[in-house]
């Protein structure tokens, strides 16, 4: 598919490996939306990877780009189980990236138990992880677009309190706090990022969340998008390769301690993003209303003056540019995505790094904990 070598070439939009110096890298949630263009990421940067994901959520079809790049190791398992915690602290990582996460607000405050099984305990196992691999830091997403709650000011910066309306923002809270532990307890470099809206080539769209993708999957197939709610419900919408900049920015030794905001600052109706996509992809702009959902915010909007002052980072990408590669790769995915084959490698010894690897073969493994 064209999008694998488009976006290998387009992200990387600041100097390739930022640290100066290749590097072992943990990823969980590997094979999700923005896990996998972090893999992409870290590989470009000459990075060796261990991808960790129980494929809940995540497709191994996202990791095609880099299926045979010999740096790759994936692991099949979820993040509380033994099997996640003796690769990780095996394969050595000098960071680890935490993306793992059940996502959607809604199913959090129908089953908060699950939420917090997956979030907070999943969270606390991968810190834990990190802890006894030595790892020299840990770079944490968070939700920018649920942890602040309703708010009067916009954009929102970091000193704002945070102020939870789902299960969901309680668990990326409470993951924020248990950085907070390691570094004072044991020294662990730490940095949460929190997101807004992200969107982009790979969301799913037949997922619970990436508006983005599920209103321009339903138009291009003919289908009437639900908005719920008035429509008049704002979001901050950022495009994945910006997100996976400040990732990769993250993972260096500025930021240790924050919380940095990633956003753009600006506001887009869920009714006018309906609206704009419709234009887009050439289909009338009537999308069916449903009433609202619990523990849904009313107004989301960043601000990533801290972003920018501490690592660099600005968004680059505005959404027209953003929403038309989206719909491209959408229409490209439908007419040509095909399974990608991976192997399933052990974590290699830390010694390996830089000289010959073989990838070990191991059955696949369910995503339940070991």
């Amino acid at each position: 598919m064209p999008e694998a070598g488009d976006r290998r070439r387009r992200i990387g939009q600041f100097p390739a490996i930022v640290l100066g110096h290749p590097m072992r890298v943990a990823i969980t949630g590997a094979a999700g939306f923005i896990g996998s263009a972090l893999v992409d990421r870290m590989l470009c940067d000459c990075h060796q990877v261990l991808a960790v994901d129980n494929l809940s959520s995540g497709h191994v079809e996202n990791l095609r780009t880099s299926a045979n790049d010999s740096r790759l190791t994936f692991l099949e398992t979820d993040i509380v189980s033994k099997r996640a915690h003796r690769e990780i602290v095996s394969f050595r990582p000098e960071v680890c990236f935490h993306l793992a996460a059940h996502m959607d607000v809604r199913h959090s405050v129908v089953d908060p138990i699950k939420d917090a099984r997956t979030n907070v305990i999943g969270s606390l196992s991968v810190l834990e992880s990190a802890r006894l691999a030595a790892a020299r830091k840990i770079v944490f997403t968070s939700s920018g677009g649920t942890i602040y709650g309703n708010q009067d000011r916009f954009p929102i910066g970091e000193a704002t309190p945070v102020d939870p309306h789902s299960p969901y923002a309680a668990s990326k809270i409470s993951g924020e706090v248990y950085l907070t532990v390691f570094r004072h307890i044991y020294g662990l470099q730490t940095t949460a990022l929190a997101l807004g809206n992200v969107y982009g080539p790979r969301q799913d769209p037949h997922g619970e969340t990436g508006v983005i993708s599920i209103f321009a999957s339903a138009l291009l197939e003919g289908r009437s998008a639900a908005i719920f709610g008035t429509g008049d419900d704002t979001r901050d919408y950022v495009y994945i390769d910006d997100v996976v900049d400040a990732l990769a920015l993250a993972a260096g030794q500025t930021g240790n301690g924050l919380r940095l905001n990633i956003g753009t600052g600006r506001e887009t109706s869920v009714r006018m993003l309906h609206q704009i996509l419709a234009e887009v992809v050439e289909r009338p702009d009537t999308p069916t209303f449903l009433p609202p959902r619990p523990g849904e915010l009313h107004r989301v909007a960043l601000d990533s003056t801290a972003a920018a002052r501490v690592l660099g980072w600005r968004p680059r990408t505005d959404l027209p540019e953003g929403i038309a590669r989206t719909v491209a790769w959408l229409r490209n995915a439908t007419t040509h995505g095909q399974p990608a084959r991976i192997a399933r490698r052990v974590a290699v010894p830390a010694e390996t790094v830089g000289g010959t690897r073989s990838g070990v073969a191991s059955s696949p493994t369910s995503g339940t904990a070991q």
